[in-house]
């Protein structure tokens, strides 16, 4: 019932949003999000979720999306043809051209856990699904999205195949949608256990129920490979270690010697089960604690490394948490440098979307001065393939990192 009322009153024009003067650029370059400043008045008194359009100022039509009352992102746009109805056939055919974009992942038999739709990357503003084998862990972070939960979850068990869905709708960000955290079974069965994947050919158990993000940091698939190559034969310190993806790869490339520093003893504890799992008997030192202060410890024994792992979690949310961010990144990567033997290499990382790649740089060039280290850059990382970045979406590219050769 409240589907056909929100394309009805779409359809007869009760229902939208008129642009303040100057502010259609962004709409008419394809930005997906809509702020409420932008905004200089209402068509009708739209509901959370419910398909709004966007007119200009001088009334044109511009774009279509879903409506967020509490959110200063008040519009997710979903559409800029003025025939597509925010219905199920466009859910199915964007699920559709997802999946198909994953292609490569799907057919890989080295790996089974990958990205399948990426929010506003995929045109699915709000969604987010991973594959874990025959299981989907899926999110609804916005209104529009958890509006349409029931047919997203029906077309993802058509489309994908999979033996159960499960939804982690956990994220902050639902809190700024005025949606409650919401965590069960959607559809098909679920495993009670962890369960096993494959990454880059690598065993890994996975915690999908009470797991980190949706159980995994998929986006440093091909980062842990890419680390591993400078870690043959290297003793390496892995930050924030979560269950030891970085230290899996290290090992089978030839490390001598791994040390991993996450406040969890749990996750650690599965890092080295995921070492065993694999045959793996890289000599492992697993340290439960906080990595700034285990950081000075190790600099106070006057302990040292050849590779060194900074992966933190986000330190900014917002954008009033961006100083203390900067300040928390150019701390942590000063220490590393501090460690690291001549010629060491140092992988950092930031997922902070609100730190772009030229912030980070700079904050990583203030560490080197202040460490008194010549420091080289031999890489510049980012999220894996199937977390593609929109072009008309720059926020879409948060992860970024680089591999450095510290003297």
């Amino acid at each position: 019932m409240l589907q056909c009322l929100i394309m009805t009153r779409t359809k007869n024009g009760d229902t939208g949003v008129v642009l303040k003067p100057g502010r259609e650029r962004s709409v008419r370059n394809r930005h997906p999000w809509l702020f409420s400043g932008a905004i200089a008045s209402q068509r009708g008194a739209p509901q959370d979720g419910e398909q709004v359009d966007i007119y200009a100022s001088d009334s044109s039509w511009i774009a279509r999306g879903t409506w967020s009352g509490l959110s200063q992102i008040r519009v997710r746009l979903w559409s800029w043809d003025v025939e597509q109805q925010i219905d199920s056939e466009l859910l199915r055919s964007r699920i559709r051209r997802a999946i198909a974009g994953r292609v490569p992942f799907a057919s890989n038999p080295e790996t089974t856990a990958y990205r399948l739709i990426f929010s506003e990357s995929d045109g699915l503003p709000g969604l987010i699904v991973d594959r874990y084998g025959d299981y989907l862990v899926m999110q609804l972070l916005t209104t529009g999205a958890a509006l349409r939960g029931d047919e997203i979850v029906a077309i993802l068990a058509e489309e994908a195949h999979p033996v159960g869905i499960y939804e982690r709708s956990d994220a902050d960000v639902r809190t700024k949608e005025g949606l409650d955290r919401r965590e069960g079974l959607r559809w098909g069965s679920f495993p009670e256990t962890p369960i096993e994947i494959l990454e880059n050919g690598y065993r890994m158990t996975i915690d999908l129920e009470g797991g980190q993000k949706t159980g995994a940091y998929l986006d440093q698939r091909a980062n842990h490979a890419r680390v591993a190559t400078y870690c043959r034969d290297a003793e390496m310190l892995s930050c924030f270690s979560y269950t030891g993806g970085f230290e899996l790869h290290a090992a089978g490339a030839g490390a001598r010697h791994l040390v991993g520093i996450d406040s969890s003893p749990t996750v650690l504890e599965r890092a080295a089960d995921n070492l065993r799992l694999n045959g793996l008997e890289t000599p492992f030192e697993p340290i439960a604690g906080n990595v700034f202060s285990e950081l000075r410890r190790f600099r106070t024994e006057g302990r040292s490394f050849d590779v060194i792992v900074l992966d933190p979690p986000k330190f900014a949310a917002n954008a009033a948490q961006v100083d203390k961010a900067c300040r928390g990144y150019k701390d942590i990567n000063l220490l590393a440098m501090q460690l690291l033997r001549p010629g060491g290499v140092l992988a950092t990382f930031s997922c902070s979307g609100l730190i772009g790649a030229n912030l980070f740089q700079k904050i990583v060039f203030g560490a080197s001065i202040d460490a008194r280290r010549d420091v080289q850059i031999l890489e510049r990382l980012s999220q894996g393939p199937d977390h593609p970045v929109l072009l008309t979406f720059p926020e879409s590219e948060y992860l970024t990192g680089l591999i450095c050769r510290v003297w």
